[in-house]
């Protein structure tokens, strides 16, 4: 099990996980589709590691799957790629159902065959380790406990039906197939180099250049936020202690409204980046702007993640305070990380 495959490394959620790995003794083969959310720039400190390997493929090609389970042999997987910004699954669902559904079978497919090659320790601690979503579960009212690992599933928009139908193809290859796998499930992720079309850093951009600040409708919609590498220490304790079949919720139980959310960052970059105001503005609230709603927005998401914690003994570390503090800090710190996004520059790495 030492010797882990990573899909979409190469992003967000990935990259932190490759960086947690890194620091025991595994042996990581990352492999990534570089879409435009994929940033070799988010793994540049990693490139030259001696236990590290990046594969640039598409999980949903079916023969390049197979190639890279018969040439590294990993010992396990944690599978990460995925399409996951709601609004470009409601206004183009294809590459959503391609590579959330598709690429997942195609994955699952060639990890069946590769397990079906291994004998004795190595076919009985591998595993696939499939990640979800919180929002498979669909919205919560406002005073509804927070979902558990049974509740069922009521998916809302095209990301969550293609993250729904991805956990139900993972449990399925497990029950048919006798394909050991685990699965775990999410909140929103908060951290460094997260791409800016998500919710933090697209306030914290457009606060620093002086835009307006969008927020759906009123802004009372909760989410649930975990620090990212929060997520990537959860994501390695329920990879190498998580019990087969099962499936883990990684919940903080810090949950916001997203208006909370827009206001706690302006009032962050009030207190680190006074001097970025345009001229004339007295205050990055000033730019907030109330646009009109998402289709079929959900209301609420929330995790309950006492199985994790009471079963494997893991919490996280970050409050969601010092979270986004740390969020909004790492953004002032790194600027060339995201005005190369924002030109398009880091596209060009990826096609040296």
């Amino acid at each position: 099990m030492n010797r882990i495959l990573v899909t979409g490394a190469a992003g967000f959620i990935g990259s932190a996980l490759v960086r947690e790995l890194l620091q025991s003794d595994s042996t990581i083969i990352a492999v990534d589709k570089l879409t435009y959310a994929g940033n070799l720039q988010s793994l540049r400190d990693v490139m030259a590691h001696d236990r590290f390997q990046f594969i640039r493929a598409d999980i949903v090609d079916r023969r390049a799957m197979a190639e890279i389970f018969s040439t590294t042999r990993p010992g396990g997987l944690i599978h990460l790629a995925a399409e996951s910004h709601v609004d470009r699954s409601i206004e183009g669902p294809v590459d959503f159902i391609s590579t959330n559904i598709v690429g997942t079978f195609t994955l699952l497919e060639a990890a069946r065959d590769y397990h079906a090659t291994l004998e004795g320790k190595a076919r009985d601690s591998f595993r696939f380790h499939h990640v979800s979503t919180d929002e498979v579960y669909g919205d919560l009212d406002t005073l509804a406990p927070p979902a558990t690992e049974d509740t069922p599933y009521r998916p809302g928009s095209p990301y969550s039906a293609s993250k729904a139908s991805a956990d139900h193809l993972v449990r399925a290859w497990s029950r048919t197939y006798g394909l050991p796998v685990i699965i775990s499930t999410s909140p929103n992720n908060c951290g460094p180099r997260q791409f800016p079309e998500k919710l933090i850093p697209h306030v914290i951009l457009s606060a620093l250049s002086g835009k307006d600040i969008p927020v759906y409708g009123d802004g009372e919609q909760i989410r649930e936020w975990l620090y990212v590498e929060d997520h990537a220490t959860a994501l390695a304790t329920i990879y190498h202690h998580g019990k087969n079949g099962e499936t883990y919720h990684v919940g903080g139980g810090n949950e916001r409204r997203n208006l909370e959310v827009v206001h706690a960052i302006c009032d962050l970059l009030e207190k680190h980046a006074p001097d970025h105001k345009p001229a004339g503005l007295a205050s990055y609230r000033e730019l907030i702007t109330h646009v009109k709603d998402r289709p079929g927005h959900d209301l609420r998401y929330a995790l309950d993640g006492t199985k994790l914690r009471e079963t494997l003994d893991w919490a996280p570390l970050e409050s969601f305070d010092t979270a986004l503090e740390k969020t909004v800090l790492w953004y002032l710190g790194n600027e060339s990380w995201w005005r190369g996004i924002l030109s398009g520059d880091y596209r060009l790495e990826r096609l040296a």
